[in-house]
């Protein structure tokens, strides 16, 4: 009998904890010889996900690997304008991919005129097309 009544009011506790949320607050600092070495500040907050909602947080739900809505979401914010995850230009992806699709070229004992190349001639006039065959001739 008495281990359900402990169960019974860990399960009130915590459904109380979960429903008005609970913060733990706690600073962890070290020092030598009165130098301040290391601060470690500690926050703690632990609530239901609504009493979460209610308070303004709703992180979990912008994080895409976290959210399947999140990942939707930015997916088609990368399709709008060109841009991915981290603020890499697709077209340096594409370019890295030529690139390494020609040094494997190079590398199985292609002369370098072969096909390898004719798949990435629209880029041939580029800045960086340019340095890569500074760099290849020298």
């Amino acid at each position: 009998m008495a281990g359900e009544r402990q169960s019974a009011n860990l399960a009130d506790l915590l459904e109380r904890i979960l429903d008005k949320g609970i913060v733990i607050v706690g600073d962890v600092r070290v020092n030598l010889l009165d130098i301040e070495l290391l601060t470690i500040k500690l926050r703690l907050l632990v609530a239901s996900v609504d009493r979460a909602r209610e308070m303004g947080i709703d992180w979990w739900e912008h994080d895409p690997s976290l959210s399947s809505k999140a990942r939707t979401a930015q997916s088609e914010r990368a399709g709008d304008d060109g841009r991915v995850e981290g603020g890499a230009d697709r077209e340096l992806l594409e370019e890295n991919r030529r690139l390494r699709e020609r040094l494997a070229a190079l590398e199985a004992g292609s002369t370098g005129s072969g096909s390898a190349e004719a798949g990435s001639a629209e880029g041939a006039g580029s800045p960086a097309r340019r340095a890569q065959e500074k760099e290849a001739g020298s």
